[in-house]
């Protein structure tokens, strides 16, 4: 194990913390819309695949986390893992923009309708 002050172990934290940060931050997001909302464009089913694959990659993450702190910086992620990360929190942007434009549209239907 090399030392907490060597080159890695500093791009290590310089980078991978705040990069499991993020997935934290985007899958907390993610998991409040999913769970206070409808999405019509998902089916139920698809909505709590969604949600399921969402809270089993967070914590997922916090493990990493966990192992990252426990090794003081030594412990890294496999590639293949954060890049499964990046697609699902991809994917949630993706539902989330479109549930947010589906709500822009529909806020002047509901004016004209009050009118």
């Amino acid at each position: 194990m090399s030392s907490p002050n060597a080159p890695e172990t500093k791009l290590m934290k310089a980078v991978l913390e705040p990069l499991l940060n993020d997935f934290q931050h985007w899958f907390s997001r993610s998991i409040t819309l999913l769970e206070a909302e409808t999405i019509d464009f998902l089916g139920e089913d698809e909505q709590q695949n969604l949600l399921a694959r969402v809270r089993e990659a967070q914590q997922l993450v916090s493990a990493s986390q966990a192992l990252f702190q426990a090794t003081d910086s030594q412990a890294g992620v496999d590639v293949a893992v954060v890049m499964s990360w990046h697609q699902l929190v991809h994917e949630c942007w993706n539902v989330a923009i479109r549930f947010r434009q589906q709500q822009a549209q529909a806020a002047p239907d509901k004016l004209t309708e009050d009118n």
